[in-house]
């Protein structure tokens, strides 16, 4: 399912942009609050409405445009010279660009890896991505973190035959991310399976909300069969399929709008499974312990953010996208309003305090609200999956025996 709109593919064009400025390269970027950025198209032509949200990672653009967790939103990276490494089939993190714009300062004119396979700009306008460059990026990105993140449309081709004023009635009428669910557009729609490497220690049941896929591969390289869900899973099927634990992935939209997935949760953590949650997944997890949910004012978007783990007392450099945190006092442990238990805050986020993470006392759960697989981004929480693996392993109801690959039969 696409969330752009309005967009006008055109051919793929060769690494090197050769197009001299005129009419034709026109494009303007148009807030809901009624301020303009007028650039160059970039990408496929045409419009898009989406939410402008700013990204702060100094590389992995091609990681960030194939995050279903950015679905519906207008990325805008800081760093401003992007394209220069190209693209490649191998560092996607999905089966498509998610996006619903694209803005830049500087995009390259070459492209110099090589590991490169097309250039940025080739695979842009093949997914039919309307986007701007040769904006003031840094006043751009002022403006959103005084303002917060809002609702934003990308004008170019011919769409710039609309008034100023028809622009901004577009970008009015287009949708806000409160209260949005998006996970029927960003999940699979059946059933699959991933086989455990090395040593098995049993299955986990992954709901793909978004899931990326470094985040499926770090599990099957734990040991863990992994078994993809489609969003609209139910307790029943999660009951039948008998799975040694419980994944709920990172994706796009309003927590508070998933009450379906949530009770799914509840099902799953009654039954004893442990489990494990990163970004989406933390905030459903802290609705499922009773919590609630809040939009930030402009989000965490990048590869780059200070977490503390009050634990270990380490700081850890993280990758974040998401727009919603869990609203949990961090300066105590309190019982869970739905009978789950302790409930303690494990992580913080340095910069705004925001919660980063949940930990349970007297069940097998935890989750973060950063993505830990690091795609793209720092290794430092990596080690988050051994915690999840050594929790399932010690848990008393893991149906699994450890067997090495020869012993085990997919």
């Amino acid at each position: 399912m696409s969330l752009h709109s309005g967009a006008s593919p055109k051919p793929p064009t060769d690494n090197t942009l050769t197009r001299a400025p005129g009419p034709a390269d026109r494009a303007v970027l148009v807030l809901e609050d009624g301020r303009t950025f007028e650039g160059r198209a970039y990408g496929a032509r045409g419009h898009t409405l989406g939410e402008a949200v700013f990204a702060t990672g100094m590389t992995g653009y091609q990681e960030t445009l194939t995050d279903p967790s950015y679905a519906g939103q207008i990325v805008m990276m800081t760093a401003p010279h992007i394209g220069n490494t190209g693209m490649n089939d191998t560092d996607t993190e999905s089966a498509q660009i998610w996006v619903a714009g694209f803005v830049v300062r500087d995009p390259s004119r070459v492209v110099s890896n090589f590991r490169a396979q097309r250039s940025l700009d080739d695979d842009l306008i093949a997914a039919g991505v309307v986007g701007i460059s040769g904006i003031d990026t840094r006043a751009l990105t002022r403006h959103l973190r005084s303002a917060g993140a809002m609702r934003a449309g990308i004008f170019s081709g011919d769409a710039l035959a609309l008034t100023a004023d028809q622009q901004r009635d577009a970008v009015l009428a287009g949708m806000q991310m409160s209260g949005q669910n998006l996970s029927a557009a960003v999940s699979t729609a059946e059933r699959y399976t991933l086989s455990a490497q090395g040593e098995r220690v049993g299955s986990v049941a992954v709901l793909d909300l978004g899931v990326k896929t470094s985040t499926l591969t770090l599990l099957a390289q734990r040991g863990f069969e992994v078994i993809v869900l489609p969003q609209s899973t139910t307790a029943e099927d999660l009951a039948a399929l008998g799975a040694d634990a419980l994944f709920f992935s990172n994706g796009p939209g309003d927590p508070a709008a998933s009450d379906s997935h949530v009770e799914l949760l509840r099902a799953g953590l009654r039954a004893g499974m442990p489990y494990f949650g990163i970004c989406f997944g933390n905030q459903l997890l802290g609705r499922a312990l009773g919590f609630r949910t809040y939009k930030l004012p402009f989000g965490h978007h990048g590869i780059n953010q200070p977490v503390l783990d009050r634990a270990t007392g380490r700081v850890e450099i993280t990758s974040h996208n998401h727009g919603f945190a869990v609203d949990a006092p961090t300066d105590r442990v309190i019982d869970s309003s739905e009978g789950f238990g302790r409930v303690e805050v494990s992580h913080i986020n340095l910069n705004d305090g925001v919660v980063e993470g949940l930990a349970c006392l007297d069940i097998p759960a935890f989750s973060v609200q950063y993505h830990p697989e690091s795609a793209a981004g720092p290794h430092d929480a990596e080690y988050l999956f051994d915690r999840f693996r050594a929790l399932v392993l010690e848990n008393p109801q893991r149906r699994a025996t450890v067997s090495t690959p020869e012993e085990h039969t997919p």
